[in-house]
């Protein structure tokens, strides 16, 4: 009966049936991803807004300002803070931006779909639920990220062109410009704390998003935020401490295994980074191991779960 089936199919007879490549094991998550991009358009138009607003308002303040304010532009006489304020300012409306999105998303990824019932055509496909919880995990673990540290490396290079510019026109020294913001360095330094704070730090707080929203028939927003605020100032009012309330802070802000110097810009040059004590640090894999206990719970739930 096999040898007959091979037949038909096309295969020679007596020949096993191949196994599944991992492309094609790997086909139903990338287009998962796709499918994610497709339907929340905002991953990446909210950052791209907030970079465009700056980056007009940066063109217009440099190119309308009288000469003898531009002065103050001069990299001679001023530290490294100073020049690069506009920088830093354009990188922290950014990755606020990233950070809304990706929290956002995490909390309407599988209520929305369940309160549209699209989970009824999507359920139909051949995806099984785990992948497309980690698809959708994937938007604010990996593809916010990426997107933020790229739109931010676009906007601080286009802003720092326009800087040599006018400096060139005012007899400004462009060199010093340029040696004091390095490019590159402010887009390593920014990727490393992508990485670190915005993703790995931060990956319970998407997980125990992903689960509520998993879990609730509505709000899932109140839902997300209401049990930890009872529980800080619950610990608050009994024992007059704030141990819960410093960890989820520690969570949004990174904690010292995260930031080394939080006093100082993530893209500021003297920042010191210590891969090594960030990656032996317990809070990391702790929280990553809350993290996959939240996402198998929303695998399960989402098995479990019909159209609201």
């Amino acid at each position: 009966m096999n040898t007959q089936a091979d037949a038909v199919n096309g295969m020679p007879m007596g020949s096993s049936r191949p196994e599944p490549s991992v492309l094609s094991t790997l086909r139903p998550y990338y287009w998962s991803v796709r499918r994610e991009l497709w339907e929340n358009r905002a991953v990446y138009i909210a950052p791209l807004a907030a970079a465009t607003v700056f980056l007009f308002g940066f063109v217009v303040k440099s190119v309308l300002q009288p000469i003898h304010a531009r002065a103050t532009m001069m990299p001679d006489g001023h530290t490294h803070d100073q020049i690069a304020q506009p920088y830093d300012y354009a990188a922290g409306l950014i990755m606020m931006a990233t950070l809304v999105v990706g929290l956002y998303y995490s909390v309407e990824a599988l209520q929305s779909e369940r309160r549209d019932r699209s989970i009824l055509f999507w359920k139909s496909l051949p995806v099984s639920d785990r992948t497309t919880i980690l698809a959708k995990a994937s938007i604010p673990f990996m593809i916010v990220p990426v997107l933020g540290w790229s739109i931010t490396t676009v906007t601080q290079f286009l802003m720092l062109l326009v800087q040599s510019a006018v400096l060139a026109a005012s007899g400004g020294s462009v060199a010093a410009l340029w040696n004091h913001l390095s490019p590159f360095t402010m887009s390593f330094l920014l990727l490393y704390h992508l990485i670190t704070v915005h993703t790995l730090w931060q990956a319970p707080i998407y997980g125990w998003l992903m689960f509520i929203s998993a879990w609730a028939r509505r709000a899932a927003i109140v839902w997300a935020t209401v049990p930890l605020l009872a529980i800080g100032i619950g610990e608050r009012m009994v024992f007059g401490t704030s141990y819960f309330g410093s960890l989820i802070g520690n969570r949004f802000t990174g904690g010292p295994e995260a930031v080394p110097m939080s006093e100082s810009f993530p893209t500021n040059p003297m920042m010191h980074l210590t891969p090594g004590h960030f990656l032996m640090s317990a809070g990391l894999w702790v929280g990553l191991a809350v993290t996959a206990v939240f996402l198998a719970a929303s695998v399960r739930l989402r098995r479990q779960r019909g159209p609201l």
